[in-house]
């Protein structure tokens, strides 16, 4: 049943993206190393499964790891668990453990204190409807956006109601680089345009010429 991935890899090589994969047992995780997978996602439901953890952290590779359903204590065991098997190549994903997740469930505020409290990159898990949880998660500090993808909704599955189709994903995408070129930095800079447009500003005119003091 996994021959797909391998195709899937394949055709991940030829555009260019990154390969990376869910693994849930350890045969799981020796079949991703023997086709050369680049890094790993760790699903929230094995957020608990400590000696998978591991396994997958003894590869050495990226580990994405989703904190759906996990408490403080429970994330903080599986980060250390990666950290004292020498990987500290971690990602956190804030995720709400719904399908669809609903807006006010989500509470994305924790994802700046999930970067501070754990000390590593956090981005999101978006199981809801859209692409604003997105958008807003990215102008809270997430460095990665999972969301679910299909071809259509049309065809009814288990995560069809939201998934986004590729004219949705590629305009959330697009509103993701919108917001980046927007955030800039906590500086006071003013751009070429508003510099130019100082001249505008109130300011004293004459009729007629005065003498110099």
């Amino acid at each position: 049943p996994w021959e797909w991935q391998v195709d899937i890899k394949k055709r991940c090589e030829e555009l260019g993206i990154d390969f990376l994969s869910t693994a849930f047992d350890f045969s799981s995780v020796d079949f991703l190393e023997s086709i050369g997978a680049e890094a790993y996602k760790i699903a929230s439901f094995e957020l608990t499964d400590i000696p998978l953890v591991q396994y997958i952290a003894k590869t050495g590779k990226p580990i994405i790891l989703s904190c759906g359903m996990g408490t403080k204590e429970e994330i903080e065991e599986a980060v250390q668990t990666i950290r004292k098997a020498g990987n500290d190549q971690i990602v956190l994903l804030k995720c709400t453990s719904e399908y669809p997740a609903k807006f006010e469930d989500m509470n994305i505020s924790l994802i700046p204190q999930m970067a501070k409290d754990f000390n590593c990159a956090v981005g999101l898990s978006d199981h809801s409807i859209g692409d604003s949880i997105a958008v807003g998660a990215v102008a809270l500090g997430s460095k990665v956006i999972e969301k679910h993808f299909c071809i259509t909704r049309k065809e009814k599955t288990p995560d069809s109601a939201f998934s986004m189709e590729a004219d949705e994903y590629q305009q959330m995408v697009g509103h993701i680089r919108n917001l980046e070129a927007a955030i800039g930095n906590a500086a006071y800079i003013l751009s070429e345009a508003e510099m130019n447009g100082r001249i505008n500003r109130r300011s004293v005119f004459v009729s007629r010429d005065i003498d110099q003091g």
